[in-house]
């Protein structure tokens, strides 16, 4: 009995394991992205929340209605995707979601002010996790 019980803990332990070795891939969003920079890391605009939105996945920020968020780029939306831009949201009652960059849907924002202009088109990567 105790043999079978370390077999089943063995094998639930290497289930839970397997995704960690192999990751899990996810389709890009889009192949190019707009930003003022080409590390896309210069603030585009400052957008507010018109709806409250629960992320999909990791690549994805939470965002509530009235919520200010920093836009830092805009990807360039392709056939079949959705619009979507990348931000931190903003201001101390949202202290423990500051710095949290993410993909949220542009239809769901109104930008409030612009600080300058997307214009560099930057292609988007997918970064190697693996070490060397």
């Amino acid at each position: 009995m105790t043999r079978g019980v370390y077999l089943v803990v063995s094998l639930l332990c290497l289930r839970l394991m397997c995704p960690l070795a192999t990751g899990i891939f996810m389709d890009k969003l889009a192949s190019k992205k707009l930003c003022a920079d080409d590390d896309c890391v210069y603030t585009i605009s400052l957008a507010r929340a018109e709806e409250d939105y629960n992320a999909s996945d990791c690549r994805f920020i939470n965002i509530k209605k009235g919520q200010l968020i920093y836009v830092y780029s805009k990807l360039v939306k392709e056939k079949d995707s959705g619009e979507f831009w990348a931000g931190s949201v903003y201001g101390e009652q949202y202290e423990d979601h500051m710095g949290t960059v993410g993909y949220f849907p542009s239809s769901l924002v109104s930008e409030q002010h612009v600080y300058q202009e997307a214009n560099k088109t930057v292609p988007t990567t997918v970064r190697n996790l693996q070490k060397p």
